[in-house]
């Protein structure tokens, strides 16, 4: 199958890491430096966006306390998000991320569930002809993981 006939749901990575709006900057960093990924969905029953590595760095300020403090939806609405049905052609896609100067871009159900990701890397591995076979199209995998910063004793005050 050639790179043009590939669609959303073949390429997307299926199972994500999401974090919910109230979340912290500094555990949203915590789960993409230990899950090795640059992006994450915010969702609260919806999707509401993603935020990047990028957007974190570009908005940190003060300590870990401070950062702990704060909310990722207050880094949400600062670029257009496009997003993808299940079925659109990856040419598409690539034209959207393009457009909107982003390089992942969310893959949407019917009823507007969030499904998948599509990065830059997925369409890296498309072109390369390295998609998991393993995936059957349509089967995709939710994963939410939570974990709870331990911070200094001496913050707690």
């Amino acid at each position: 199958m050639s790179v043009e006939e590939l669609t959303a749901e073949q390429v997307m990575t299926h199972i994500l890491v999401t974090v919910t709006p109230d979340e912290s900057p500094l555990m949203a960093w915590e789960l993409m430096r230990r899950a090795g990924i640059r992006h994450l969905p915010v969702v609260d029953r919806d999707l509401l966006g993603v935020i990047t590595r990028d957007d974190l760095a570009a908005d940190w300020s003060g300590g870990p306390q401070q950062q702990s403090l704060r909310q990722v939806r207050n880094l949400l609405g600062r670029r257009r998000m496009p997003r993808a049905n299940l079925s659109d052609p990856l040419p598409q896609v690539v034209a959207a991320m393009l457009d909107a100067d982003c390089d992942a871009i969310p893959v949407m159900a019917e009823g507007k569930a969030l499904v998948g990701l599509i990065t830059a890397t997925d369409v890296l591995r498309a072109v390369a002809g390295r998609i998991s076979a393993g995936q059957e199209p349509g089967e995709v995998h939710g994963g939410m993981f939570r974990l709870e910063p331990v911070l200094p004793s001496a913050w707690g005050s």
